[in-house]
């Protein structure tokens, strides 16, 4: 595997400043566009996702390739999902020019993450994703995909450092929220790392930080939706007991107690200290308590 690794040649500062510079690019932030420069953090990324030479890989937000030189010898497909028509002209190209024993292998999708179904990889449906993800999305992004593609049974990806500590928190940690209960219905959800700020241009103004997950069973058999729209409600007033958070979500707060009595969670608990197989309870006696 590692002289098949050999044949693709990464990109540096100076190959990410010309293509940039080719295409005309300023890196925006309404995109979240920061571009890693430095092939050892691409090596290093692309190690920690511990992909098999069956895996095909979903990158979302390739940019400009750095990553997506590092995959294509590492699984047996890329499929890169780019919102950037210019970007998403330009990466096969690139590939050619980088990776040519493995240009074949990559496919590019340009389309906004958020709105791929699983129809989109109806040929080849992805089994990790692999990604630097655009900052402002990447919990949407992540929660969207784990949804829309059960064939996703893996995945690395890169976020800023306050995201990782969200997507990966456990209830009863001060940064566990939405964002960690509804990742944990699909996964199992950790920290892989941080990543430093000058593999990156521009370099960014924050911190980033690698968030592995696994995928396994749901926690529950109540609808999933059901369970999410419990979690929303009990997180959109974090500081109040759960009787009074889901008061809205069920009705009243003297309905939420009893729900809440119903599922065995004690009504003075706050959202917080309870885990997705908990607020599954919860949804699952609000359906019992309604029939």
């Amino acid at each position: 595997m590692e002289q098949h690794a050999n044949r693709a040649r990464l990109l540096g500062p100076a190959d990410v400043r010309r293509l940039a510079e080719e295409l005309g690019i300023r890196p925006t932030k309404r995109l979240g566009q920061n571009f890693v420069h430095d092939p050892n953090t691409v090596r290093r990324i692309v190690g920690a996702a511990e992909l098999t030479a069956d895996d095909v890989v979903l990158e979302v937000g390739p940019g400009l390739g750095s990553l997506t030189l590092a995959l294509l010898p590492a699984a047996a497909g890329v499929v890169a999902v780019e919102i950037d028509p210019v970007l998403a002209e330009r990466l096969p190209r690139t590939a050619a020019e980088f990776a040519p024993d493995h240009q074949a292998e990559l496919r590019v999708l340009e389309a906004d993450a958020l709105r791929v179904r699983a129809a989109d990889f109806a040929e080849r449906p992805p089994t990790a994703l692999v990604a630097n993800l655009p900052y402002n999305v990447a919990v949407p992004v992540v929660l969207h995909l784990l949804a829309e593609l059960p064939t996703l049974r893996t995945g690395l990806v890169m976020v800023q450092s306050e995201v990782a500590d969200r997507l990966a928190a456990k209830p009863g940690n001060r940064t566990y929220g939405v964002p960690s209960a509804k990742a944990a219905w699909f996964a199992d959800v950790r920290r892989a790392g941080p990543v430093p700020r000058t593999v990156f241009w521009p370099v960014p103004n924050v911190d980033s930080g690698l968030v592995s997950f696994t995928r396994t069973d749901p926690p529950s058999t109540a609808p999933r939706e059901q369970v999410f729209a419990a979690i929303d409600a009990a997180f959109a007033q974090r500081r109040k007991t759960l009787r009074a958070a889901l008061s809205g979500w069920a009705g009243s707060a003297a309905r939420a107690e009893q729900v809440l009595r119903a599922a065995g969670v004690e009504p003075t608990t706050r959202g917080e200290q309870l885990a997705v197989v908990d607020f599954a309870r919860v949804a699952d006696a609000a359906a019992r308590l309604v029939r």
